[in-house]
């Protein structure tokens, strides 16, 4: 395993990089819940955001916002999705991010899954990707694009073909694999055997039991996730790492600091 990065979905990274010394950290740009009003927030805007991010030492990633879902046939959700995507990669160019993480979304109940496929296919084609895109693994739904495992493995088939398709990559969340109900067993091997590639992984544990399909994630080593899984996604992932775990009893630092004694 090289030398591993981790860090932490911060509201301040620039903070988070002095506070705790991350190499990495993660954020939004804007309101991950909202549609409209992703601007940079960050003295500067996007150019000092950059600046104190390269001065801090500190790589960044973007998380996009929740209300993507460029897989839906629902024209009002999946238009504007795209364009919202459109502008987060734009934004997290001018930041110097690393990449922006965007969730598989779904299609909804009697539609044709390939359809949901292939719009996330037109989505990449109609991206400017100046930086890549991390297509995220989901915890629940029976229409979600990425949560099992053959639904990924038709996902990365129908857009492998894409304009585009070699600056898509995959983030690997441990508690969407967890309560999506996924093999614990041999995971890294069998998300790159169909990918190819993990970029990212979001390690987190979870609230919930396996398979529940509830998205709640917990301090690591206080969840249901077993410690030998999530230690072992980060040996054999070989990827950077970010925690969205709580923090409001244990810091990300002695998260951090727990998983290192583990390793």
């Amino acid at each position: 395993m090289s030398a591993l990065e981790i860090g932490g979905h911060v509201d301040d990274p620039i903070e988070a990089a002095h506070r705790d010394g991350f190499p990495i950290a993660q954020t939004f740009i804007g309101d991950p819940q909202a549609w409209k009003g992703h601007t940079v927030a960050h003295p500067g805007g996007a150019a000092g955001l950059k600046a104190d991010a390269e001065a801090a030492g500190v790589g960044l990633f973007i998380h996009a916002p929740y209300v993507i879902n460029v897989a839906t046939t629902n024209n009002r959700i999946r238009i504007p999705s795209r364009q919202i995507l459109a502008r987060q990669v734009k934004l997290a160019t001018e930041v110097g991010a690393r990449g922006v993480i965007v969730h598989g979304g779904h299609v909804t109940a009697g539609d044709d899954p390939q359809v949901g496929f292939d719009n996330w296919r037109k989505a990449i084609e109609g991206l400017d990707l100046t930086v890549p895109i991390f297509i995220e693994n989901t915890a629940g739904g029976t229409n979600s694009m990425a949560r099992r495992l053959e639904r990924i493995a038709q996902l990365w088939e129908t857009i492998s073909d894409a304009k585009g398709f070699e600056n898509v990559g995959f983030c690997l969340d441990t508690c969407h694999a967890h309560a999506g109900g996924l093999d614990p067993s041999g995971l890294v091997d069998a998300i790159t055997g169909i990918t190819g590639r993990i970029d990212l992984v979001h390690l987190n544990d979870s609230r919930d039991a396996a398979g529940s399909g509830a998205d709640r994630h917990a301090v690591l080593g206080q969840g249901q996730c077993e410690a030998d899984y999530l230690v072992e996604v980060v040996r054999q992932a070989d990827a950077p790492v970010i925690l969205e775990t709580p923090t409001t009893e244990v810091t990300h630092a002695d998260q951090i600091a727990w998983l290192r004694a583990h390793l």
